[in-house]
């Protein structure tokens, strides 16, 4: 067996791998950065994201009258995560982040000249709980694409490049213990496993993502107080984060927590173009369409509103007869209003066509539907509703829609809003103009006028599915990002960050998120592993 020796090894090559990759660099540390997938996939996950991250007392907040603090945000994060009593990492990682976001995360990327787009948008608002109290979601200009692509410049370029070795499509099976050290990990090629090579390490970092792209393992540890899990499930990961290095950090004893915890989404589709089994995207749903069961009634009796508790919304719909939903709409509610997480559908954004974006923003997001009415089955387009609702039951299969069901939803909330704005008296129309008053919602979110109503184009449905994202929960570690032991010990050389680590100490959010603390999340456990490393060494 080939045995290779480095002072660090990385596994996994997202974001959290990437920077931990810099920052050993700048200590002189010789580095390999090991990874399952291609070259042409540096950066995992994150590449692909939106490039939302939840930020503290930044001076865009301020800029724009938004007066928060670290310990607002706590209580918030508090109010979301429902931690228990011996989640004393997480609480710890918690208040780190509500306290080290500013400096470690927004400061440090502006010095790598990263922007940030000039609003801040307010998401996971709460709904019985308080979430954000006010807008922390910072987008960088240039979506998560350019964060990677940044940083695969910094660590091209580094001033000891030379002892930065990144290798693909490797597969680590199995971490290496010594006299209770932990002292690299041993690897095959993905293609060939019996092409195997050890790797030895003074310190091994796992930075291999969560287990949400494996359905199976997504079932296994569903939450148990909300029954059964779905029969149908979209994967917004990736396969390769199927938790295989999380297993073997519990084979040599390492503590892994709160797996059943997870970040899924409601609102996911079929990618049009799939690169693996039940490859899905994760949609920013409507606020104004209405949210709809399998046979057409609207759900309630509180109506689904994105926006304010994505773990609420996955809650219901995974109670729900059948393990799908629809939102029906119209083309000028869609317009403004529907979007794709990431940046494969945000080009605008992600190529910084500054211009081009704002056109969108003004004039309505005319090449999304376009290129959705193009490509997928989902996204159903209809002059009237006798025609959409063939349609619909058309792609299941089926006719569990009657017409009669969709029409009195659809005319009952319509007139409803035809009473003028002293009679408005529906719960989702409040929480629309409630989002309206925030400056950057009312640009997205339209003024409450009929669905039906002609003026507004063609009628729109979409069928939906639960869509996985992050794991929530994974490898405890302590505040330098070591991996902890099942007695709370830490296990000299091992560390774990990011995702892997659930975003610190095994599950930094708790049950729930604020949203946008992932790739923050996956910063800042990287650079406090990386600042310990250089302690040590």
């Amino acid at each position: 067996m080939d045995t290779q020796k480095y002072d660090v090894v990385i596994i996994g090559a997202g974001i959290a791998g990437m920077v931990a990759a810099y920052e050993c660099l700048n200590s002189n540390l010789s580095v390999l950065l090991i990874d399952r997938n291609s070259q042409d996939h540096l950066g995992g996950l994150a590449k692909l994201s939106f490039g939302g991250m939840a930020l503290v007392n930044t001076p865009l907040q301020k800029r724009l009258g938004i007066k928060d603090s670290p310990s607002l945000a706590l209580n918030d994060w508090l109010s979301f995560a429902n931690f228990g009593e011996n989640d004393y990492y997480p609480k710890l990682w918690a208040e780190t982040y509500v306290n080290e976001s500013l400096g470690q995360v927004y400061h440090w990327l502006r010095g790598f000249d990263l922007k940030f787009f000039p609003v801040v948008n307010w998401v996971e608002r709460g709904l019985y709980q308080r979430g954000n109290s006010v807008p922390r979601y910072h987008v960088l200009w240039g979506t998560g694409h350019r964060l990677v692509e940044r940083f695969s410049e910094l660590l091209r370029n580094h001033k000891h490049n030379q002892k930065l070795k990144i290798l693909f499509e490797h597969k680590v099976t199995e971490l290496i213990k010594e006299n209770n050290q932990i002292v690299g990990c041993i690897a095959e090629f993905e293609s060939l496993p019996q092409q195997v090579v050890k790797f030895h390490s003074n310190f091994t970092i796992v930075a291999t993502g969560g287990i949400t792209g494996n359905l199976e393992k997504v079932r296994n540890n569903w939450y148990e107080p909300w029954g059964k899990p779905p029969t149908e499930m979209l994967n917004g990961a990736h396969p390769y984060s199927d938790g295989l290095v999380h297993m073997a950090v519990s084979r040599i004893g390492g503590n892994v927590t709160h797996l059943d915890k997870m970040w899924n989404y409601a609102a996911g589709i079929p990618h049009p173009k799939p690169q693996f089994e039940n490859h899905g995207l994760s949609l920013i749903p409507c606020k104004s369409a209405l949210w709809l069961d399998h046979t057409g009634k609207r759900i309630g009796p509180e109506p689904l509103v994105t926006g304010y508790d994505t773990n609420d919304l996955c809650y219901r719909i995974s109670k729900l007869e059948k393990p799908y939903t629809w939102q029906v709409m119209n083309w000028r509610i869609a317009s403004k209003e529907l979007a794709i997480s990431g940046s494969e559908h945000n080009p605008m954004i992600r190529d910084r066509k500054l211009f081009s974006f704002l056109k969108e923003i003004l004039l309505g997001n005319h090449r999304l539907l376009r290129q959705l009415q193009n490509e997928s089955d989902h996204f159903l387009v209809a002059n009237d509703l006798r025609t959409l609702v063939d349609r619909m039951n058309q792609l299941n299969q089926n006719n569990f829609i009657e017409f009669e069901t969709i029409e009195r939803e659809l005319k009952f909330y319509d007139e409803g809003i035809k009473r003028g704005k002293t009679f408005w008296n529906d719960d989702q129309i409040r929480r629309i103009l409630q989002a309206r008053t925030w400056k950057s919602e009312k640009f997205r979110t339209c003024n409450p006028k009929p669905i039906l109503d002609p003026k507004s184009g063609p009628l729109i449905a979409i069928k939906l599915r639960l869509i996985t994202r992050k794991s929530l929960g994974g490898i405890q570690t302590d505040l330098d990002s070591r991996v902890l032991d099942l007695k709370g010990k830490p296990m000299p050389g091992l560390y774990a960050i990011g995702e892997a680590a659930g975003f610190g100490g095994g599950g930094a959010s708790g049950f729930k998120s604020l949203e946008g603390t992932f790739l923050s999340g996956c910063i800042l456990t990287a650079r406090s592993a990386a600042n310990s490393i250089r302690k040590l060494n």
